[in-house]
């Protein structure tokens, strides 16, 4: 089988973002790059396939920037066997991503059996890039699958509505499955595999090579802004009986008020 996993990489959830001088995007000069986790999901999954099914190859793809891959290095010290880098800027739009991706698996002369991809970034929490992708490249899809389970040329997927309830949907492959959190447990990348990584082979691309052109952005970003900061609480002595009743009316009065939360 060839299976094609899209990886994002996104700021550590640590990381205190800024924006950058013209608010159009953050400032990235500073920022430690991690793998988006809920990719991590769809890369684990894509070597449990891949080991249920001899003779498979695991290739992961991003578009962005090239200053840093090590969402594409972690992959590949997980075990997926080759990578593709599609070089962007890191805020392009889904619909543009999307269209990246598909000229870069094209680009790859691999018939794709199985495209894998978290359910979103934890970034911009869009949650679109797995089902455009699906669309334009006329393949079937689910998202937010919590389970998986092959058989020959169909698989079965669990997924998650709301209220806990679970959907089950048999697919035939090619398709694209979007995961979620509870589909697996992924495997932390050895020092040999991390080793290994770096001799992986990584093929690099632009977005022309891929047929990605400015004309084919629908979403702009600007003005950027950090949320305003939060007014210093207020504190209140209620240690003295006698006072305690007045500290409560003005608690009170202050959430009707000021908070109007009452």
């Amino acid at each position: 089988m060839n299976i094609f996993v899209c990886v994002k990489q996104v700021p550590d959830t640590e990381t205190k973002v800024q924006p950058n001088g013209d608010g159009s995007f953050i400032e990235t000069s500073s920022i430690k790059w991690i793998m988006n986790p809920y990719d991590e999901f769809a890369v684990e999954q894509a070597l449990l396939v891949k080991a249920a099914n001899a003779g498979s190859t695991v290739t992961v793809v991003r578009v962005g920037g090239v200053k840093d891959t090590e969402a594409l290095r972690t992959a590949m010290a997980m075990g997926a066997d080759e990578a593709i880098l599609v070089e962007a800027e890191d805020n392009l739009d889904s619909y543009s991503i999307a269209k990246a991706l598909k000229g870069a698996i094209e680009k790859s002369d691999k018939t794709p059996d199985l495209i894998l991809a978290g359910k979103q970034g934890i970034d911009d929490d869009c949650l679109q890039v797995p089902q455009v992708l699906a669309e334009m490249m006329n393949l079937p899809s689910v998202a937010v699958i919590v389970g998986f389970e092959q058989n020959g040329e169909t698989v079965t997927v669990k997924r998650e509505i709301e209220g806990g309830a679970l959907e089950v949907y048999e697919v035939k492959t090619p398709c694209v499955l979007a995961t979620n959190k509870g589909i697996n447990t992924p495997r932390y990348a050895s020092l040999p595999g991390i080793m290994k990584a770096k001799r992986k082979p990584m093929q690099q691309l632009t977005l022309a090579d891929v047929g990605v052109s400015a004309d084919d952005r629908r979403v702009k970003y600007s003005d950027f802004q950090l949320p305003p900061e939060k007014p210093p609480g207020k504190k209140f002595d209620a240690m003295d009986e006698a006072e305690q009743q007045k500290v409560v009316s003005e608690v009170v009065g202050l959430l009707r008020t000021e908070a109007k939360v009452l």
